[in-house]
């Protein structure tokens, strides 16, 4: 059974009204809600790492090279030698009870408490699961299962509170590729990016009144921490550099702080372009060198912690702050399934299926 067929629940057959007799029984009409993430690899081996990295690094919307001169050396340099590192990342954060990656876990936990408040709402008639842009569950698979179990439409919900063209816009690009490959396509709505929503911002802001409230000493910086992107995307009309600089100011304002006392950086760049800064890699290492003891980061651009946060960020950043001269580092976690984080998903979700139950 597949990982999201958890939570998506059964179909009920049955002949349609005014059909003859001997019609068989089809799926009774319902509404599918699809929650959308980045992806997984299958397992922390080699060719387990490799077959997921080149899915990811061959998308178009990732890195959009032509493929005569990126493909060979994606495939004969970069997948030689970076599934080996990719993986020792990925098992030093793998939930080894479950034996999947933290972003598996979490998704899976985001979308059987979705599914529970919808039911309270809609009863049956809103089916709720889950897929991945890269590895499995897949979109296809998710989308195909959910129309033969009768839902006609279906929300589909990138979890990108920023839209950006290589998260946002590649999630919906797969799944309009299987709308392509059907018969009977069923009426698809896409959920635009989320990070002005009153609900989203008071979840983050209570995160980090928690955080704070629970730390030892409050500390002196709190850096919001965004994956990012090339430059080049921004002067191409993408407006993931705007939105995060947007959420950033109104995380300031909901918690009353001065400016300052929030600051953005970008993380995860690769390549010889360059990048939308500043890097926080090396942010939090000037931020030390200033004379500032205790940082907290946060990564608003991510609805569940991943290899990006649980490595990258609390490991990879954190030794570059303490390197530096820093002391304490506080890491904020995503905010995954907490309960004002469902809160907020449901409203954007009911907002979405506005006529449609």
């Amino acid at each position: 059974m597949a990982a999201s067929q958890e939570v998506s629940g059964s179909p009920e057959r049955q002949r349609p009204p005014h059909a003859p007799a001997d019609h068989p029984a089809v799926a009774r009409p319902r509404v599918g809600v699809v929650l959308v993430n980045l992806g997984t690899p299958d397992a922390t081996d080699y060719w387990s790492m490799r077959r997921y990295l080149s899915e990811f690094l061959s998308d178009k919307r990732v890195v959009d090279y032509p493929s005569w001169k990126w493909q060979p050396l994606l495939q004969l340099i970069i997948l030689s030698r970076r599934p080996f590192k990719s993986g020792e990342a990925y098992r030093g954060i793998w939930n080894t009870e479950k034996n999947e990656s933290p972003l598996l876990t979490i998704t899976r936990d985001q979308t059987r408490k979705v599914a529970e408040g919808l039911k309270a709402r809609h009863g049956e008639q809103v089916l709720v699961d889950f897929c991945m842009r890269y590895g499995n569950p897949s979109t296809d698979s998710v989308l195909r299962r959910l129309q033969a179990e009768g839902c006609e439409r279906i929300l589909f919900f990138p979890l990108y509170p920023q839209y950006a063209s290589p998260t946002t816009a590649t999630a919906n690009d797969h799944a309009f590729r299987t709308l392509m490959k059907l018969k009977w396509q069923p009426a698809i709505r896409t959920v635009p990016a989320y990070f002005e929503h009153p609900a989203y911002l008071e979840a983050l802001s209570n995160s980090v009144r928690e955080a704070y409230a629970a730390a030892e000493s409050a500390p002196e910086v709190l850096v919001a921490s965004y994956h990012g992107v090339p430059k080049r995307f921004l002067m191409e009309g993408d407006p993931y550099h705007c939105q995060c600089q947007k959420t950033t100011r109104l995380l300031r304002e909901r918690l009353g702080w001065a400016e300052g006392e929030i600051q953005t950086a970008f993380q995860s760049q690769f390549g010889p372009e360059e990048w939308v800064g500043p890097q926080t890699v090396d942010h939090v290492a000037e931020l030390a060198r200033q004379g500032r003891k205790h940082i907290a980061v946060i990564s608003p651009a991510f609805s569940a912690d991943c290899v990006e946060t649980l490595e990258e960020v609390k490991e990879e950043i954190r030794d570059s702050f303490l390197a530096a001269g820093g002391e304490r580092f506080t890491y904020i976690p995503c905010l995954n399934d907490r309960d004002d984080h469902i809160r907020a998903l449901l409203a954007i979700i009911d907002n979405e299926l506005g006529g449609w139950v």
